[in-house]
């Protein structure tokens, strides 16, 4: 019996044959892991530059409105200011996609504070990213993306 076990053992020591499969299924969970990581860290760069750029878009609309003057159309006002940042246009299209999926269409995700004593316009929001399984798998909290533009007010 132990001759048999001996000679089995021999055979494996000495033979090559599956250390490929045995390090691929070593390797594979761990690479697979840190290359969703990649991709769900990517999405939310992604996301955040989105919205920053959702929010300079308002941000500039908004400096360059005068909503008292009446020489121009009657649409200038905040609630268009964010149409622009959630969509990209003022006059979005219906079923028409968000820049940011999950930021919007609810006009109180944006907050605006009007021209200051510095004359500028500050248009600020925080959105929770939806994240996939993975975060919660690792135990890594909600993602709340915070984000603020100011721009001085020139008025047209």
């Amino acid at each position: 019996m132990i001759a048999l076990r001996n000679s089995v053992l021999n055979r494996f020591r000495h033979s090559d044959d599956g250390a490929v499969l045995t390090e691929a299924l070593v390797a594979i969970p761990f690479v697979t892991l840190f290359a969703a990581g990649i991709l769900e860290f990517g999405n939310i760069f992604w996301e955040r530059m989105q919205i920053d750029a959702g929010l300079r878009d308002a941000g500039r609309y908004l400096a360059r409105c005068r909503p008292d003057s009446g020489t121009y159309d009657a649409t200038c006002d905040t609630t268009t200011a964010k149409l622009i940042a959630f969509y990209g246009t003022q006059t979005p299209v219906a079923n028409a996609a968000l820049r940011v999926p999950g930021w919007g269409p609810a006009l109180t995700n944006i907050t605006i504070t009007p021209v200051d004593a510095n004359g500028t316009i500050t248009v600020q929001t925080a959105h929770v990213y939806r994240s996939s399984p993975i975060f919660s798998w690792l135990g890594i909290e909600a993602i709340t993306i915070r984000s603020s533009h100011q721009e001085r007010y020139i008025g047209w």
